[in-house]
């Protein structure tokens, strides 16, 4: 196994490997990897197919199986995310942690490539919130350190969200989505401990507490943080690509450039730990 820096300022490409064939002793430095860094790009998967991507997630935890998307015919963990020639909008195109709607978190997503749109097009952003937390000033520090926020799926999923969230099909479920969770704004990652920005653009509401112009301006200055080409990667998809990140420290976006393209993608999100703090926001 071959392993080295992105051209990003965070992130591990990770080569001369097969994910179905993985022996314990990678899989081991892997996971190790993963925690710290929070992105790993596997090159050269060809080979990988649904059920070795199913295989290699379950090896990481149970699937924490997506209740919005449309499957892939026979395997049940994995999600398609597409997008059609024809399409204007894609999904995933704003920047969102997986999953932090629900009151236990994903702890990370498997996503492999199937068909992609011309190199350069298509691209994957990736922020580590960790990273972002180390850079704040000591006053927003502090002024974050005892806040939670509202996370919710209903905006996005649910019976009165846009139509853009259900097109050809990919997004249904609309009465599924009824999470209203509480998290800490800063949360310790439930392995290493590292503290880090846990609120994000697409599913986080508002600052608990706080009334709605001040909790609007201060999730905005965290996003604008957030966003600094200090913390963010950059991935180029090509052929035989697996991307595998740790939602507890990264949002991502898909770069939406690419009309008149196709682009499919598996996805499989793995089920993850209870953070501190964390409840179901009072009714």
């Amino acid at each position: 196994m071959k392993v080295t820096r992105t051209s990003g300022p965070f992130g591990m490409e990770v080569e001369k490997v097969q994910l179905a064939q993985l022996g314990r002793a990678d899989l081991a430095t892997l996971k190790e990897l993963l925690f710290s860094v929070g992105l790993l790009i596997f090159r050269g998967q060809h080979d990988l197919t649904p059920t070795g991507q199913t295989e290699f997630a379950l090896r990481w935890g149970e699937p924490n199986v997506n209740r919005f998307f449309q499957q892939v015919e026979d395997f049940a963990h994995i999600a398609q995310i597409r997008k059609e020639p024809h399409e204007t909008v894609n999904v995933g195109e704003g920047w969102h942690t997986d999953h932090s709607y629900d009151l236990i978190p994903a702890m990370g997503s498997i996503l492999r490539a199937v068909v992609l749109p011309p190199a350069g097009l298509g691209d994957t952003l990736f922020v580590n919130t960790q990273m972002a937390y180390s850079a704040l000033d000591s006053t927003t520090r502090a002024e974050i350190a005892d806040c939670r926020a509202h996370h919710s799926s209903r905006h996005i999923f649910g019976p009165d969200a846009p139509t853009r969230s259900g097109t050809q099909g990919r997004v249904g479920n609309a009465q599924a989505a009824v999470q209203d969770v509480l998290h800490r704004v800063v949360i310790e990652h439930p392995v290493t401990g590292s503290p880090g920005l846990y609120v994000n653009p697409a599913f986080t509401r508002s600052i608990v507490g706080m009334g709605e112009p001040r909790s609007r301006l201060l999730l905005q200055r965290l996003y604008s943080h957030c966003q600094s080409d200090r913390f963010v990667t950059c991935l180029s998809w090509q052929p035989g690509t697996v991307a595998m990140w740790d939602n507890r420290l990264t949002w991502h976006r898909a770069v939406n450039n690419y009309h008149g393209y196709s682009r499919l993608m598996h996805r499989i999100t793995i089920a993850g730990e209870p953070l501190a703090g964390s409840r179901p926001l009072p009714s």
